[in-house]
């Protein structure tokens, strides 16, 4: 039994899911296996525009029937009679979508995004689960919110594991015996029956998760590159692929924000020793990368870079001391308005992290710590990480920029820059 994960490139186009079929079509004919497929192309991207657009009373209709049409471009293509019942199902959706749209309310703007994001994903994994079944593979479809439980921790839900287990354990295993299951990542669901999102990216944790209470052979996640890379292609200039690489080097690559792994995707399957693949669905025939329990030497530096990053640093008005218990204020903040810290440094008369940039969050942040402390901030910046450094590595991507402030550890290396024209190693 295996799970198959394909992201939003993989399903970019008509030409794109035909892929995908071609793909599960080479599998051996017993192979049980369960697909999890995110929002088409840039879909959660737009639907995200759309969604401030509708919140702050504006015109989304435009934006939104450019999403339907991309969509509906789409299933035309695959789908030359129009009485198909996908017509009809990608339409109920974006009905639904539209009456959500049309009745927000002012607050709770966390949980409404849930609502409305999430339909990337619906999309998808409809019109995927009906092309496969158009070209005479047994699939069923399936809601992975009445299966992944979480609490209302909206935009990050948190698992209720014993519960998605159990689910999981008792609902699939009868239905992969006859048929493949093709359900959504990054999506689950609360007790009361409204939709939650485990974070951007999730759909690596979402199948993760399948794999793990499925104690499935194998997880492989299909991206556009031919393995887990050194850097990202489409930010450096010069990658290099791993063969293999262990789980722990796998969880701090993702921690620091390596771009092809969701920081969540690795714990549960290190837990069951379920190895993961990263491959491309362009060349299937490659040999990929696999992460599993491994002994490896010191590996190739790698080069991670988190964009729209924010620098605050924060001075006690009274010119004292940072102390612990300034720290505990600052933290207990930080964790209120959810923002994430990425790095952080202490100095005598100041702190400082640098942190995903939210403009809403941070200023709340500032808010609630404006009679403490006197706080500034930069953005937009760059934090850039390389693991397993050596001097050149430094040397070359440091070369040049302007730095806010870095860090060394044995292993790591980072520093904070502002943005500048080129990024090469």
């Amino acid at each position: 039994m295996k799970v198959f994960k394909f992201g939003g490139a993989s399903v970019k186009d008509a030409s794109a899911v035909r892929n995908i079929f071609k793909i599960l079509s080479d599998l051996p004919e017993k192979e049980q296996l369960v697909v999890v497929v995110s929002a088409m192309g840039k879909t959660t991207n737009a639907l995200e525009d759309i969604y401030r657009k509708a919140h702050q009373r504006q015109e989304f209709a435009p934006a939104l029937e450019s999403s339907k049409a991309y969509h509906l471009d789409i299933v035309r293509e695959l789908f030359p009679d129009p009485g198909c019942p996908v017509y009809a199902e990608v339409a109920a959706q974006f009905q639904e979508l539209e009456q959500t749209l049309s009745s927000l309310q002012p607050d709770h703007w966390d949980q409404q995004y849930d609502q409305v994001i999430s339909r990337g994903e619906l999309l998808s994994s409809i019109i995927l689960h009906h092309y496969l079944q158009s070209q005479g593979l047994s699939t069923y479809w399936l809601d992975c919110r009445t299966c992944l439980r979480t609490d209302s921790t909206w935009r990050e839900g948190r698992l209720d594991w014993t519960y998605t287990e159990n689910q999981i354990q008792s609902t699939l295993p009868a239905i992969l015996q006859k048929q493949i299951v093709i359900t959504q990542g990054f999506i689950g669901g609360t007790a009361d029956g409204l939709t939650t999102t485990l974070g951007r990216e999730g759909s690596d944790y979402s199948a993760a998760i399948f794999a793990y209470c499925l104690n499935a052979a194998s997880l492989t996640i299909w991206k556009d590159v031919p393995g887990l890379l050194n850097a990202d292609p489409k930010l450096f200039k010069e990658a290099t692929r791993y063969d293999e690489v262990a789980y722990q080097e796998a969880i701090e690559m993702a921690y620091y924000g390596a771009s092809v792994i969701h920081p969540k995707t690795i714990q549960p399957l290190a837990n069951k020793c379920i190895p993961l693949y990263v491959k491309s669905f362009l060349h299937p025939e490659l040999p990929g990368t696999v992460i599993h329990d491994c002994q490896h030497g010191k590996i190739a530096p790698s080069f991670i870079l988190k964009q729209n990053q924010c620098l605050l640093s924060f001075k006690a008005k009274d010119l004292g001391f940072i102390s612990e218990e300034h720290l505990s204020a600052i933290f207990q903040a930080v964790h209120a308005v959810r923002l994430k810290i990425n790095m952080m440094q202490n100095s005598a008369l100041s702190f400082s992290v640098c942190c995903d940039y939210d403009e809403a969050r941070v200023q709340q942040l500032k808010l609630s710590l404006s009679d403490q402390f006197i706080i500034k901030y930069n953005q937009p910046l760059h934090l850039f990480t390389i693991q397993n450094y050596d001097k050149g590595s430094i040397q070359r991507l440091t070369n040049g920029r302007e730095i806010l402030m870095e860090q060394r550890t044995r292993h790591t290396f980072q520093f904070v820059s502002r943005p500048t024209d080129t990024i090469e190693h």
